[in-house]
C-alpha cells in the first residue's frame, strides 16, 4: 500500500532525488520548496512516474508555513505517514566576516526550520497513531570545519534535537524519528551557498551521489533507524575528531582549503539564503562525472541520471 509522504526541500539535491525515489516506489507525495516553478516541474516528474503528487510552495522559515503544508496534505490525502525534512542552505566565510543576517538565516532554515517541521509532523503522528519523521543532517553535525560556522552550528544543533526527539518518542507508540547523515554529496548546494570567503566552495572527496542518500532516506521510511551515515569516510572523520582533536584541528584547515574550496574567485553574495535561484536547482551539482545509461536502467521519466 502506498504511503503519504511530505517532503521539504524537494526542488534540488537530496530532496529532489528523494522525491524521485519515493515516486518510483509508488508513494503519494506532498512536495514543498520555495520556488513554485521548479516545484511544479518536480511534481510533473512524479506524476509522470504514475503517482499522485501535490506541490505546495513553502518557505520553512515563514510563520505558519509548515502548518499550512500539513493542512494541504491532510486535505488532499487525509493523513501523513512519513515526513522528510531536507530543506537547507549554506554559507561560506570566516565567522567574523559572515554578515549576522546571513548567519542567522542559515540557522533559521537549517535548524529552526527542521524543528518546526518536526513539531508539526510529531503532533500529527501523535494524534493519528504514528508515523516516521526523517531529518537530513550532515557529517558536519559530528565534526567541524572552518569557514562554515553557520551550517556546522545548525547541524550540531539538529543532531542534538533529533536525539531528544528520539528519547521523547519512546513515550508515543508508533512514532519513529530518524537522522540521515551524509558526507560530501554531488548537489548544487555548494554553488548556491552564500559566499563571503572569496573562493567557491565544493564537496571534498569522496563524494556520494544524491541518489545514494535518497535511497537511505527511503530505507529509513521502510525500516526506521536512529541514524544512517552515508559516506565512506564519515566514521573515520568522527573517530579522528574525537580521539585526536589536536591532530584533527591541525589538518582540517589545510584540507578544507585544498579539498573543500575551488580556485574560482567569487564576489561576496547571499546565494540562496534568502531567495531561491530556480535556474540553479537540480538533482546533481556536477561535481561527479555522469555515467552512460546502462541497458535495463530505470525507465522512469528521469532515467538513471540526475
Amino acid at each position: 500500500m502506498s504511503r503519504v509522504v511530505v517532503l521539504t526541500g524537494a526542488t534540488s539535491g537530496i530532496g529532489r532525488a528523494a522525491a524521485r525515489e519515493f515516486a518510483g516506489r509508488g508513494d503519494r507525495l506532498i512536495l514543498a520548496a520555495r520556488s513554485p516553478a521548479t516545484l511544479a516541474d518536480v511534481r510533473d516528474e512524479c506524476v509522470a512516474a504514475g503517482v499522485e503528487a501535490l506541490a505546495v510552495p513553502t518557505d520553512v522559515t515563514d510563520d505558519g508555513a509548515l502548518d499550512a503544508l500539513a493542512a494541504a496534505a491532510l486535505d488532499r490525502f487525509g493523513h501523513i505517514d512519513v515526513w522528510v525534512h531536507s530543506a537547507a542552505t549554506m554559507a561560506y566565510g570566516r565567522f567574523t566576516d559572515l554578515p549576522p543576517r546571513v548567519f542567522d538565516q542559515v540557522v533559521r532554515t537549517d535548524l529552526l526550520g527542521a524543528a518546526n517541521s518536526a513539531r508539526v509532523a510529531l503532533r500529527h503522528f501523535a494524534r493519528h497513531g504514528g508515523g516516521t519523521l526523517i531529518l537530513i543532517g550532515s557529517v558536519l553535525g559530528h565534526v567541524t570545519a572552518p569557514y562554515m560556522s553557520a551550517y556546522v552550528a545548525s547541524k550540531w544543533g539538529l543532531r542534538g534535537l533529533v536525539r531528544a526527539l528520539q528519547q521523547e518518542a519512546r513515550d508515543t507508540p508508533g512514532v519513529r524519528v530518524s537522522l540521515v547523515t551524509p558526507g560530501s554529496v554531488d548537489t548544487p548546494v555548494y554553488q548556491q551557498a552564500a559566499n563571503y570567503l572569496g573562493r567557491l566552495g565544493r564537496p571534498p572527496l569522496p563524494i556520494a551521489t544524491p541518489q545514494r542518500v535518497a535511497r537511505a532516506v527511503v530505507a529509513c521510511a521502510d525500516r526506521p533507524r536512529r541514524e544512517v551515515s552515508v559516506g565512506r569516510i564519515n566514521l573515520l572523520m568522527r573517530a579522528g575528531f574525537t580521539a585526536l582533536p589536536t591532530v584533527y584541528d591541525l589538518l582540517v584547515g589545510p584540507l578544507m582549503r585544498w579539498g573543500g574550496l575551488t580556485g574560482q574567485a567569487v564576489e561576496p553574495h547571499d546565494g540562496t539564503v534568502f531567495t531561491p535561484n530556480p535556474t540553479g536547482e537540480a538533482v546533481r551539482g556536477g561535481w561527479l562525472p555522469r555515467l552512460p545509461r546502462l541497458p535495463g536502467a530505470s525507465r522512469l521519466p528521469w532515467g538513471d541520471g540526475g
